[in-house]
């Protein structure tokens, strides 16, 4: 597979940290048919939990979001870049962008054990044409 690069917009919502929140919240979101295409959970204080929802239907999300009664900030611009996984496979794509000047203000990756990766890009708004054009994303 070569590098699959496309856009995603993600959102954020904060709970409270204790056990089951993720279930609680994956749970809903699939009853109502919500696909994600990656999700993240980050500790934002001593007692709050961080989500960060990458839907495939972002009207989707937002639909489910005011059903279920919580709140999520967003959308946000991001790249989400898949492909086969082998030495140095980020390096092209992060030489691009510094290339063009695009600040990578955040990112996260993990591969499938079986030589593939996934691959997210947080970008400010500001540089995401800039990014878009570097990476010949169509």
């Amino acid at each position: 597979m070569a590098l699959d690069i496309r856009r995603a917009d993600y959102y954020y919502t904060s709970v409270e940290d204790q056990p089951g929140e993720a279930y609680k919240l994956l749970s809903q979101l699939a009853d109502i048919g919500v696909n994600l295409l990656a999700f993240t959970a980050i500790p934002v204080g001593p007692m709050r939990t961080q989500f960060t929802l990458f839907p495939e239907d972002s009207n989707k999300l937002i639909e489910a979001a005011r059903k279920a009664g919580f709140t999520i900030d967003g959308p946000n611009p991001a790249l989400l870049v898949q492909g086969d996984d082998e030495l140095g496979a980020l390096t092209g794509i992060h030489k691009k962008l510094y290339q063009a000047g695009v600040n990578v203000y955040a990112s996260s990756g993990v591969t499938d054990g079986q030589g593939s990766f996934g691959y997210v890009l947080y970008i400010r708004p500001e540089e995401m044409n800039k990014a878009v054009s570097a990476l010949e994303v169509s």
